[in-house]
């Protein structure tokens, strides 16, 4: 059977060091392969070598084919000629692949147009069946700013898949998303495969390699350490990193003992209300968020969540109901950790230069950076780098320092582990859940991970579907996964 796509001993290198050791694959119609390591440890990078898209000042050595005979050296540009109709990438950042002057039904339409040929009225009604299918219903006319990180995620994935290349490669392609949603993405991509295309997904999500099938590779600081079919490696490990990341599923935690806390809150909200696009999120809501005390925020995606966490920090407006923050607190001690890091990181300063300026605005110690770093197991190295040449996982836990400097009473932290493999990301809960215990910071955790939150949280809003058919406080009340829960009322 003829490949859809080869690799030969490709290795991703720098003028002095080999990043990504070489690696042969080969995907045939109807394969998958999901590759599955750390973050930083070279799996994008071996993705973006395949498409020819590296970073300024990393290359690609080795030998690409594909299947209608194209074949080339990983250095050379070729391939590009083949984006989109043979070869198509569902990269990690959402908001680095669409572009913001354009709506979302648009941007797939485009792709039909340009790639597939459609003329404009066809594309425009088949880009329209896209999206309410992946439940952007709605949200044809509305900008990539004006959607939640899994909303975004979904428009990518939607404008990526309209050229029907038979080859797609997807960087962590459900991260940010509900349950639901990653089955229909799940879905989407069982149906791509069984139409004869192939897939190289780069995940941290285990489940998702799990109900992908096919075959599976274990990489681990740029060399594949373990692979075989996703039967063997995820229920069989023979590697002890293979077995210390199954162990890592926030599934397998221990659940965190509640203490009780008796502060003055640091944030209060009563009967709060938001509304977006003319469109009710929740409303009736009332809660207090406590020193010391982890608050989870569930919900799917587009219901509202980071949009609550907005109004906290006085980011967005709410449309009925009242905030008190406790006195005293100046406008520094409430922050943000961003659900999509690139967004909050000047693009043309450096990691370092921009630790420097915080450092000096805000007179903070210097020596706790290094501390921190090691802490978050980041190499000093990535310092000189520009936050779009380091991988997202490693730009998150930047953002968990930076805010960790300026030691905030509360933190809003918006799915601040959906780009990190299961290590990094218990390392980094690890360390959220320390700030709150040890620091007495208060934390609001968004995550659409139940079992994370179900873990950690002290007790837990869930904000339902705005779209979904109300259901009674009764019914919502008999969930039994977190100690305390305290639902958005739809009266």
């Amino acid at each position: 059977m003829t490949a859809l796509l080869t690799t030969t001993a490709l290795e991703i290198r720098t003028a002095e060091a080999r990043l990504v050791e070489p690696l042969s694959i080969r995907l045939a119609p109807g394969q998958v392969l999901s590759i599955i390591g750390e973050t930083g440890s070279g799996k994008s990078l071996f993705a973006q070598g395949v498409v020819g898209n590296l970073p300024a000042g990393l290359q690609a050595h080795g030998q690409i084919g594909l299947a209608d005979g194209f074949s080339e050296e990983g250095r050379e540009a070729g391939r590009r000629k083949h984006w989109g109709r043979g070869l198509a990438v569902l990269p990690q950042e959402p908001w680095l692949s669409l572009d913001p002057t354009m709506q979302a039904r648009s941007q797939v339409a485009e792709t039909y147009t340009q790639v597939v040929g459609l003329a404009r009225a066809e594309a425009r009604d088949r880009a329209s069946a896209d999206l309410a299918r992946l439940g952007l219903a709605g949200a044809e006319r509305k900008y990539p700013f004006q959607l939640s990180g899994g909303m975004a995620q979904r428009l990518a994935f939607a404008a990526t898949h309209a050229g029907g290349s038979p080859v797609l490669i997807a960087d962590e392609p459900t991260k940010g998303l509900d349950r639901d949603r990653i089955d229909e993405v799940i879905d989407l991509l069982k149906a791509m495969l069984a139409e004869g295309g192939s897939l190289l997904i780069i995940t941290h999500d285990l489940e998702v390699a799990r109900r992908l099938g096919g075959e599976v590779m274990i990489m681990l600081k740029g060399r594949v350490i373990e692979s075989g079919t996703a039967e063997q490696v995820l229920r069989q490990p023979q590697h002890a990193y293979t077995r210390e990341l199954l162990a890592a599923d926030p599934a397998q935690w221990p659940k965190r003992t509640s203490r009780a806390i008796t502060d003055e809150a640091v944030v209060t909200v009563e009967d709060l209300a938001a509304q977006r696009g003319g469109k009710q999120l929740f409303e009736g809501l009332s809660f207090g968020v406590r020193p010391g005390e982890i608050l989870g925020v569930t919900g799917p995606s587009g219901c509202g969540k980071s949009t609550l966490g907005d109004i906290l920090l006085g980011l967005a407006a709410h449309s009925a109901g009242a905030i008190r923050r406790q006195p005293g607190l100046g406008r520094f001690a409430f922050q943000k950790l961003h659900q999509d890091p690139v967004a909050a990181f000047a693009p043309s300063v450096t990691i370092r230069q921009l630790l420097a300026d915080l450092v000096r605005l805000h007179r903070l110690d210097t020596a706790r950076i290094g501390r921190l770093m090691q802490r978050l197991r980041l190499d000093e190295r990535l310092l000189d780098r520009l936050p779009g040449n380091i991988s997202g996982g490693e730009l998150q836990r930047f953002s968990l320092l930076r805010v960790l400097l300026l030691d905030p009473a509360l933190i809003f932290a918006d799915e601040p582990s959906s780009r990190l493999d299961l290590i990094t990301q218990k390392e980094m809960i690890e360390l959220l859940v320390e700030t709150a215990e040890e620091s007495g910071t208060a934390i609001l955790l968004v995550s659409h991970d139940e079992d994370l939150v179900g873990a950690v949280a002290d007790r837990r809003i869930h904000l339902p579907d705005p779209a979904a058919p109300m259901r009674s406080q009764a019914e919502l009340n008999s969930r039994p996964e977190a100690p305390e829960v305290v639902f958005a009322a739809h009266d």
